[in-house]
């Protein structure tokens, strides 16, 4: 079943009588969507109703399949109006689209029901004319709301910034002002977008309508915090957070940027670890940013990394990006991945189980379904190949976390933590 993504905000009553305006002269259906084709209004029916319509109208919500396919049609960067094809298997009928815009920025889309494409140059024009209204209405309730939410965005990072003193007085905000409940559990997840081709500001807004369905939930009561290419979701709540609801959480975010952006956008999450009362959530915030970069890093995570759930790679992730090179590999494991006579790969395998089992020689053996005594072979190839002493619990470290920073320099899927 076609997931259905959270409608925008509903239109006000004077974006609704210009979409109702313009209806009526055309005597055709026109709906009014924003940037992301999220629902705001629409004019009452002109016997042009198709299912995609009815749906939208009924529920107030849009189908992520229609989204995208809408999106695909890079409407976003239209610089005029032009027709969206129909689609018979999604029941959707063409459509007239125009980008509305003002000062640059893209508000919305007005959308004409046209099934045979057959609009005149008289309609046109009078869409061309209503559309600026429309723009300059929506340009000037968008305005009205930044300046009164402006205060309410910026308090997210002052929590997290690196500054105890800004910190603070954020802290002392939420107590005076009630923003935020001062919940004893908070938790903060991390979204970040590699890249993408859509145009400027379409990515903010995604992040925004994807986070934002998230700020008041049955189990928590957060804020969004949104830049270019990231964004954060700081969530209170009296219980410690449910790990599954937020792993739940989580990809329904992702999948939801999946409908919203390109596929170069490619976003990934990280969820920090659950900390005490809002004070803490700079220290949540330090581990999600670390987990999403291991779930951008380590592909087994499929997009979304937990902080608990790192282990030794939350320690190696905090280097930075110019330091975590093979040249951190120690140099017994680079000798034995150059084992000559193609032994490199076998002999690491077999030394990955074997450190993976704690030097259980029966429970490696068993792992690799070979006989011991063949294992013993190997082991014995490996010491003398990498001159360590695989008793040394010293010596199993360098080699332990050697493979480790392997995994992460060659992500292959099946690294693991533990």
């Amino acid at each position: 079943m076609t997931e259905r993504l959270q409608r925008a905000r509903a239109g006000s009553d004077a974006l609704q009588k210009l979409v109702e305006e313009l209806a009526e002269r055309l005597q055709r259906s026109v709906v009014l969507d924003d940037p992301l084709v999220r629902f705001i209004c629409s004019s009452r029916h002109f016997d042009d109703a198709d299912p995609v319509r009815i749906r939208s109208l009924l529920q107030g919500l849009a189908d992520s399949e229609i989204i995208r396919y809408v999106l695909d049609q890079g409407v976003a960067q239209w610089a005029k109006p032009g027709y969206i094809e129909g689609r018979d298997d999604l029941g959707l009928l063409p459509r007239y689209c125009v980008p509305l815009r003002e000062r640059g920025h893209l508000l919305g889309l007005l959308m004409v029901v046209s099934a045979g494409r057959d609009l005149t140059a008289d309609e046109t024009a009078a869409i061309a004319k209503s559309a600026q209204g429309i723009a300059a209405q929506m340009y000037s309730e968008r305005a009205a709301e930044q300046g009164e939410e402006s205060g309410a965005q910026e308090l997210p990072w002052a929590l997290l910034d690196t500054s105890p003193t800004a910190r603070r007085a954020a802290h002392q905000q939420i107590l005076d002002t009630g923003a935020l409940p001062d919940a004893p559990h908070v938790v903060v997840s991390v979204v970040q977008v590699a890249r993408s081709h859509e145009p400027s500001g379409q990515v903010e807004i995604a992040l925004r309508a994807a986070l934002e369905r998230f700020c008041r939930t049955r189990w928590a009561h957060g804020a969004v915090a949104v830049t270019a290419d990231s964004a954060v979701l700081l969530q209170l709540s009296e219980q410690p957070p449910d790990p599954k609801e937020l792993k739940e959480q989580s990809r329904r975010i992702v999948e939801a940027l999946d409908t919203f952006l390109d596929a170069a956008a490619s976003p990934v999450l990280g969820i920090g670890g659950g900390r005490t009362g809002v004070a803490e959530a700079w220290v949540s915030y330090e581990e999600a940013r670390v987990a999403a970069r291991a779930a951008r890093r380590m592909p087994h995570f499929e997009r979304v990394g937990e902080w608990e759930e790192l282990g030794e790679f939350a320690v190696l992730l905090q280097l930075p990006d110019h330091a975590l090179n093979a040249s951190l590999l120690p140099k017994p494991l680079r000798d034995l991945l150059a084992a000559a006579g193609g032994q490199g790969h076998r002999l690491e395998e077999t030394l990955q189980v074997f450190l993976e089992h704690a030097g259980s020689v029966p429970r490696t053996a068993e792992a690799l379904h070979i006989h011991r005594t063949s294992l013993y072979y190997r082991l014995r190839q490996i010491q003398e190949i990498t001159g360590l002493d695989l008793d040394s619990g010293a010596d199993r470290l360098v080699l332990h976390l050697g493979l480790r920073i392997r995994a992460l320099l060659q992500p292959d899927g099946h690294a693991t933590a533990g």
